[in-house]
């Protein structure tokens, strides 16, 4: 028998996502089989797999021929260089550089921002990587390895949880800066279409005409200034999809500078130009524990491209 007593990081779990997470070997068919046969007690009382658990709960598992599982000592050799914008002790506001991913990809890198993350709270004492059952931070949202900006990554389960709920709700809004080809027929607008993933080819497409496999999309802009052929935007995901912003910005013809994706490769830009470059917490509703950011917002100032869009601007005036 396996006893742990929940403590004030990991409250606010759904039972059976903080089994999977603690116990890798406990898949969801173990986890409900268990449940059904009262193999798994919370304060001595059958439990449901979507309850959630509070702190000073104690959760009895009896699964001795499955717990094998002692979590790694968290040991990477990578860059310590965080961009924090904001911290305290629920989350932390983190200005990623494009080119970093947030996550292990295809390419396998121990470099991400999550591992910079978790060594940043290690080094601190705020992580302790060897202790069982014990929340693992975890980031609240993801951008594309080459498009920099936002991320929240939260420090406890209670957070990622709120955070998570409130970007479902769209009390969060996050907007993007980015520079299209062209200049779009309007000042501003709410473009409408559908997409349809591809992951084998890590790729979308957007069709006017829903299709079985296509999800709607919403992806509104303004202009913020104008060269002879390149306008600035500022965009606001209205839904949130895989390669949103650059797939629908092509698909009208105006697709961004630097991605060789979606538009055309350049010399000149290294990366897309595309940051996600503000955030506020616009909470129409209790937020719990994280109240105290209702109306903050957050900003990056120093994008990468900016500098050079403005200084092309001003050599044409």
């Amino acid at each position: 028998m396996k006893e742990i007593v929940i403590n004030s990081n990991d409250s606010g779990q759904r039972l059976d996502r903080f089994l999977s997470k603690s116990f890798p070997e406990l898949t969801q068919g173990i986890i409900r089989s268990a449940l059904r046969k009262n193999r798994i007690k919370l304060n001595g009382k059958r439990v449901r797999a979507e309850q959630y658990l509070q702190e000073g709960d104690t959760l009895r598992l009896y699964l001795d021929e499955y717990l094998t599982y002692k979590r790694e000592l968290f040991s990477y050799n990578i860059p310590r260089e965080l961009n924090i914008i904001y911290e305290d002790n629920n989350l932390i506001i983190l200005d990623k550089p494009p080119g970093l991913p947030v996550h292990e990809d295809n390419e396998n890198s121990l470099d991400t921002l999550i591992n910079r993350v978790l060594q940043y709270l290690t080094d601190k004492g705020e992580f302790r990587p060897e202790a069982e059952f014990s929340f693992r931070p975890s980031l609240c949202n993801r951008i594309d390895r080459n498009t920099g900006g936002i991320v929240i990554a939260a420090k406890n389960a209670e957070t990622l949880r709120i955070i998570a709920e409130k970007l479902k709700a769209r009390e969060l809004t996050k907007l993007y800066l980015c520079l299209v080809h062209g200049k779009l027929p309007k000042k501003s607008d709410t473009l409408t279409a559908f997409l349809q993933k591809f992951p084998a080819q890590n790729r979308v497409k957007i069709t006017h005409k829903k299709t079985p496999a296509s999800k709607s999309i919403q992806t509104a802009y303004r202009v913020l200034h104008e060269q002879e052929n390149i306008s600035l935007l500022e965009v606001n995901l209205l839904t949130g999809r895989t390669h949103q912003i650059r797939a629908h910005l092509a698909f009208i013809g105006h697709s961004l500078l630097g991605d060789g994706k979606y538009g055309k490769p350049s010399k000149t830009y290294r990366f897309q130009a595309l940051y996600s470059y503000k955030l506020r917490f616009d909470f129409a509703t209790s937020a719990g524990i994280l109240d105290y950011l209702k109306g903050e917002e957050f900003e990056v100032k120093n994008v990468w491209f900016l500098e050079k869009f403005y200084d092309e601007k001003n050599a044409e005036q």
